[in-house]
């Protein structure tokens, strides 16, 4: 690659890593992107085409990883052991004095971000890592991309060190930030993607099929020439969906991907997630405070809350854990609703003849044999509680325990 590149300015900070460390020109390219170039390509399909005809979408628009594309003897695609980060932050006091002071003597704090982590995700998960704001998601993925070394610990993504930069490491994994751009600014996002291509040196023609396939989907062709600037939010999302994915990467980490997107943009990204993740066997991190991604696109849920992990393993297993109690709704015949429901459960909403009762779970099933023993009703329904609530209720519950870590053990579902 041209060492010009390492000499330009306002570079957008994801790329700063690639044009610090260039990669080698003659570097081959992955498997999966020779593999991509000897396969018929086919027409570019949207997103929304895949929610009718995902069973019958060919294997050839995103190949699908091999086990053998993994290293030998590789049984996790991301594995850390007592991973920690630990930062020493500088205590400004406010006012004149101090500040002086502080020039010649500084006080300074230590922030555990992650404390001894200990993850495992296999290949072709797709897992959700959630937690508060300041819990340490995003150092974590930091950390396994190799933007930051840890205190003490070690990790291990495909087999790499990540914070050793090996370029054969960053040519199979991409980070995509809700919150940082990628993407130059005042250019169209088509320039970009050419300077994505340099970097990892993507032959041409599996280039433009890629780009093709991506564009198609995320239904952008007719802004790849806007500059990124004249951009939406939902539509630069999905350029930097595209830019991070142009090299095939075999791991992905996602840090809020849909912050600030409306519905539809939200709809869009899911649906191509789920897909690509589903054809080609992609290892997926996603880190997210709407819990509709999580619902959506993932199984497995890892719960992380003042740098430790709290809770690991089902969606289902989360909500039966940590949810408690589950939410009857019942619609009266004759259009009135008793008035001595309170009994049964607390009224969540009042809408007649509908109304939703909050009841224990371990109640439910006398509750309900109850109810349509006294009174005559058109439909009823048993639902979960809503998914954030069930989150929240875990967080508080972290929380509470504060820094006395023991407290708070792993629960493993």
């Amino acid at each position: 690659m041209p060492q010009a590149y390492t000499e330009f300015q306002n570079v957008p900070p994801l790329l700063w890593g690639q044009l610090i460390f260039p990669m080698d020109a003659g570097h081959a390219p992955p498997e999966a992107v020779e593999t991509a170039e000897n396969t018929a390509s086919s027409p570019p399909q949207r997103a929304t085409d895949y929610i009718a005809t995902r069973q019958g979408v060919q294997s050839h628009h995103f190949p699908r990883l091999s086990t053998a594309h993994y290293n030998q003897g590789m049984r996790y695609a991301i594995e850390t052991n007592k991973l920690t980060k630990h930062y020493r932050v500088y205590s400004k006091k406010e006012g004149l004095l101090p500040s002086l002071v502080g020039l010649i003597r500084r006080e300074y704090r230590e922030v555990e971000a992650v404390r001894g982590i200990d993850l495992r995700v296999e290949p072709g998960e797709f897992v959700a890592f959630l937690g508060p704001n300041g819990a340490g998601k995003t150092t974590t993925l930091k950390l396994l991309s190799g933007i930051i070394t840890p205190t003490s610990g070690s990790a291990s993504v495909l087999g790499y060190t990540p914070w050793k930069r090996d370029n054969a490491y960053r040519r199979r994994f991409a980070l995509v930030m809700g919150q940082k751009n990628q993407l130059w600014w005042d250019l169209p996002a088509a320039e970009s993607f050419r300077l994505h291509q340099q970097i990892y040196d993507i032959p041409e023609a599996t280039f433009r099929r890629t780009l093709g396939e991506l564009t198609g989907m995320m239904q952008v062709e007719s802004l790849l020439y806007r500059p990124v600037r004249e951009l939406s939010l939902g539509e630069r999302m999905r350029m930097e969906l595209i830019a991070a994915l142009l090299h095939s990467p075999d791991v992905l980490f996602l840090d809020e991907p849909t912050i600030g997107l409306d519905v539809t943009a939200q709809f869009t990204i899911h649906q191509f997630l789920r897909h690509y993740q589903q054809t080609r066997g992609t290892t997926i991190l996603l880190t997210s405070h709407y819990m509709k991604d999580v619902a959506v696109l993932c199984r497995r849920v890892v719960v992380i809350a003042g740098g430790r992990l709290i809770y690991d393993g089902s969606l289902t297993g989360l909500v039966d854990r940590f949810g408690g109690y589950k939410i009857i709704s019942v619609l009266f015949s004759g259009g009135e609703i008793p008035g001595d429901l309170e009994r049964f459960g607390r009224i969540v909403s009042r809408e007649p003849p509908r109304v939703r009762l909050r009841v224990d779970r371990q109640v439910v099933t006398a509750t309900l044999r109850e109810l349509l023993a006294r009174y005559a009703a058109d439909d009823v329904s048993v639902e979960d509680p809503p998914l954030e609530e069930v989150v929240s209720a875990l967080f508080v519950s972290a929380e509470e325990a504060g820094d006395a870590a023991t407290s708070v053990s792993l629960v493993r579902s």
